[in-house]
């Protein structure tokens, strides 16, 4: 515990001595500790807390694939309820869903 104590000592008076590389020892400090918490942070939310739903395995991505253009992306809330409806041109042209 003393040659800690002594050590912490020592390394006060170097930073003292220049404050140039004290303030940038602690910004990066300071940047690291932010950086890892923030990681740490999506992680926890995304991988580890379960989902706020009954059943998560069964939720599902409507996704609109536009394979004249090569392009996909999310569906619309009214091309959604068109879905769920059946209603056919909704698959482009009356096709049926692939599932």
């Amino acid at each position: 515990m003393n040659g800690f104590l002594q050590d912490f000592r020592y390394a006060f008076r170097v930073l003292r001595r220049s404050p140039g590389f004290a303030s940038a020892a602690i910004a990066i400090l300071a940047i690291g500790i932010g950086g890892a918490t923030a990681l740490f942070s999506e992680v926890d939310a995304v991988l580890v807390r379960p989902l706020p739903y009954a059943r998560p395995e069964r939720l599902v991505a409507v996704v609109i694939e536009d394979r004249a253009h090569h392009s996909r992306g999310a569906a619309s809330p009214p091309d959604f309820v068109d879905f769920r409806a059946g209603v056919p041109a909704a698959w482009g042209g009356g096709g049926a869903a692939r599932r």
